[in-house]
């Protein structure tokens, strides 16, 4: 970690990622920016942004609790290997890829339940901002969307099967981030000041609602999906590890309340775990937060970063490739291309037949040439976190190529 203008930096960063981050510590009490950080709209990715008694949906982002879920299954590795590619075509032939799809199964939750005397199953769906879209959440349940969102099937270091999955709270959370910024006066655009919102206010208060709706939902949907896939495999889960980034907690540090948004960052507290993906050619990670010896130098280090980093740690290994820098910009209606990208069908597939992955969908945009590398990222955290287990990919399931996807994060 190293200090730049008094906010804590982990990793290297591009000129305008660090600027976008000058410009959010500005209107925040407290602001850290992760590894695997680059510029996103308002807040960059991997930014942690804090507030004793004010919210922002500009930090938390458009896709509101995207996030991560790993399940161990009980299969061994070799299994899974006999038969990926049957095993794939199931997984994309049953599951929802792609852009405003709803599930062609359809899946009851108590999320959506309504009483007479009771009302509505959670205070979220009585806010303006998403009484409107329960009947489209309850149909996209169990979607995944596309851009960088996944389903993954991974062996381990003792060759142990396990499912990933990477998405949020798709057309539910997109409609509450766009209704709620617009009535905090957001300005559209990249470079732009975070808007807050005052937690004791009404508008406040709705939008902590919305939110919290929005990752009951997201955990609702990637609980789905890695049920579904194990019911695909045929094996029981036997152990799952579950976070949220986009999203934003009430946490005490260093004897204060503070909202904290996590935009593309996990928690990471002592003890947390958490799964972290790589690219779709690289491995994956099961990690935890470290309990560090303060009674030690090394310690008493550590833990000063852990407090910079308001105990948070990386989400991925992040882009260094904005989407039309790597596949080209084509015209929607020809299909004629505008101009060229800079990674080409031919380098991608090198990498995943290097990497002996069945992928299933997957544009140029998410090739592993488009990112950091995690291993990277990760060691500039180290200290802070431990890495439990190594997962590499087997099978890799996305929306395919030319999709547009407004719920990815």
């Amino acid at each position: 970690m190293k200090m730049i203008d008094e906010i804590p930096v982990f990793g290297e960063h591009e000129a305008n990622t660090l600027e976008q981050a000058r410009m959010c510590a500005r209107h925040a009490d407290r602001f850290a920016l992760m590894a695997d950080g680059h510029l996103g709209y308002g807040v960059p990715i991997g930014g942690v942004i804090a507030s004793e008694s004010r919210i922002s949906p500009t930090a938390v982002g458009f896709d509101i609790a995207c996030g991560n879920k790993a399940v161990r299954l009980d299969m061994p590795g070799g299994e899974l290997r006999a038969n990926i590619h049957r095993l794939m075509e199931e997984i994309f032939r049953t599951l929802s890829f792609g852009v405003g799809r709803k599930n062609a199964e359809r899946v009851e939750h108590k999320l959506f339940a309504y009483d007479e005397s009771m009302g509505n199953a959670h205070d979220g769906w009585n806010t303006e901002a998403a009484k409107p879209l329960k009947r489209k959440a309850e149909a996209q349940l169990g979607t995944i969307g596309s851009g960088n969102h996944y389903v993954d099937l991974f062996t381990d270091e003792q060759d142990r099967v396990w499912v990933g999955v990477h998405f949020g709270s798709r057309g539910l959370g997109h409609g509450i981030a766009t209704w709620f910024l617009k009535a905090a006066g957001a300005k559209d655009g990249m470079m732009v000041d975070p808007v807050f919102l005052d937690v004791e206010s009404d508008l406040g208060a709705q939008y902590i609602a919305a939110m919290q709706l929005g990752g009951a939902y997201a955990y609702a949907g990637r609980d789905w999906v890695c049920e579904r896939v194990a019911r695909l495999l045929g094996a029981p889960v036997m152990e799952e590890v579950h976070n949220h980034h986009n999203f934003a907690w009430l946490e005490e540090h260093e004897g204060r309340k503070l909202w904290v948004c996590r935009k593309g960052a996990t928690p990471a507290f002592p003890g947390q775990r958490g799964f972290v993906g790589g690219t779709m050619g690289e491995q994956s990670v099961i990690l935890e937060g470290v309990a560090p010896d303060e009674s030690t130098e090394e310690g008493r280090i550590v833990a000063a970063s852990q407090r910079a980093s308001l105990y948070s740690t990386v989400h991925g290994a992040g882009r260094v490739m904005g989407r039309k820098q790597a596949a080209g910009v084509y015209d929607r209606k020809t299909g004629a291309c505008k101009r060229e990208g800079l990674v080409k069908p031919e380098m991608m597939h090198e990498w995943m037949t290097r990497s002996n992955v069945v992928l299933k969908g997957g544009g140029l945009d998410e090739s592993p040439h488009c990112y950091k590398r995690l291993n990277e990222v990760l060691a500039s955290h180290a200290g802070t976190i431990r890495v439990l287990h190594t997962l590499t990919p087997v099978g890799v399931a996305m929306a395919g190529a030319n999709e547009f996807d407004p719920y990815k994060d």
